[in-house]
């Protein structure tokens, strides 16, 4: 099997004349003969077989979540996977969409595969009454739950005056003070959500905040999946052109040994968003009624508070999960409830 070369895109004449490819008929077979499409997609499929068959990649664990990256990511792996090491697992967060289940049902018949369930270690229901809710974005929440764990009054004082009486809470105390250089700019800085501070200084919080929800429901969930199975390879549908925080901790598609101990491999990284429309033509794609039926652009954990739209979302879930949407009305109250104020605060200091 050639070198996997990381960055280098490929034509399909270029990837045929390589050493080793197995001939490249494979490829010929998923893509035809006459291939004139993205070069991204060409090289993701070339990079993937790569990876999946490496002779020392001998168990490999794949991440389905039912979105739309997820469908076109899976579609990849199950062409390449011709030793069918490859095992598919959905993480079940506590407030997920029916559509995102029926949808996982879809994907097992049409590729003829079992995608395994495993629920959070820590759901999002049981963080929320315990450790607390996510409010605005993990920025702000993390900072937030920070001030409340140090006992933080949400005085109006400056850095020097603070710090004598929080001497333990340096961090926050930059944050809250705008310490950090950058000014608003910096989302270091609470002045980069306009009017927060003058917000909590008049409405403090009075339920708990927290930001790392995701890590019970997610990440301690594929740390329990990957030991269970004893994987060398975990596989995730990010993209570079998704944006976020998961995107910009990573600078290419592939990870020799990530910060949990082994290889981490992200087919779609490069993908564009045109590259995956065209993907999604090219190969059939069909995605979650979430996104068809409810018109949703995101299936994560159900309105979730850090989403800007999640006023959209929950009105939705009223209509086609009215379950679900007693649910979250219940897990996410206070979250929802401060960020209507805030915003209603910051309406208001708009037309002062």
């Amino acid at each position: 099997m050639g070198e996997i070369i990381w960055g280098e895109q490929l034509t399909l004449d270029s990837f045929m004349s390589q050493p080793d490819n197995v001939s490249g008929s494979w490829l010929v077979d998923i893509l035809g003969e006459n291939y004139d499409g993205s070069e991204i997609i060409l090289d993701s499929f070339q990079k993937a077989y790569s990876v999946v068959n490496d002779p020392k990649y001998a168990h490999i664990m794949c991440s389905i979540s039912g979105g739309a990256d997820s469908d076109c990511m899976l579609h990849i792996i199950q062409a390449v996977d011709i030793n069918h090491k490859v095992d598919y697992i959905w993480f079940n967060t506590g407030v997920e969409w029916s559509y995102t289940k029926q949808k996982l049902k879809y994907l097992e018949n049409r590729y003829g595969i079992t995608i395994q369930t495993y629920n959070a270690v820590r759901p999002i229901p049981l963080y929320c009454s315990t450790i607390g809710q996510p409010f605005l974005n993990k920025r702000v929440s993390n900072e937030i739950a920070r001030g409340q764990r140090y006992g933080f009054q949400w005085e109006d004082e400056p850095y020097d005056v603070l710090i004598k009486k929080y001497p333990k809470c340096r961090q926050f105390l930059r944050w809250w003070c705008n310490d950090w250089e950058g000014g608003s700019k910096s989302n270091f800085n609470i002045d980069h959500n306009k009017g927060l501070k003058q917000f909590i200084i008049e409405n403090p919080p009075w339920f708990k905040i927290a930001d790392d929800c995701c890590n019970g429901a997610k990440k301690m969930t594929a740390a329990k999946a990957y030991k269970d199975g004893n994987y060398d390879l975990s596989i995730i549908g990010i993209r570079k052109a998704e944006g976020g925080v998961r995107s910009t901790a990573y600078h290419n598609c592939f990870t020799e040994q990530n910060s949990k101990g082994h290889a981490e491999y992200r087919p779609l990284f490069w993908y564009s968003n045109n590259d995956r429309k065209e993907f999604e033509e090219r190969f059939n794609i069909k995605h979650s009624d979430c996104y068809s039926v409810m018109g949703l652009t995101r299936t994560g954990c159900c309105s979730c508070p850090f989403g800007r739209d999640f006023e959209t979302e929950l009105s939705l879930t009223k209509i086609y999960e009215p379950k679900l949407y007693v649910a979250v009305n219940n897990i996410f109250k206070d979250a929802y409830e401060y960020t209507r104020m805030y915003r209603e605060f910051q309406k208001k200091m708009k037309e002062v």
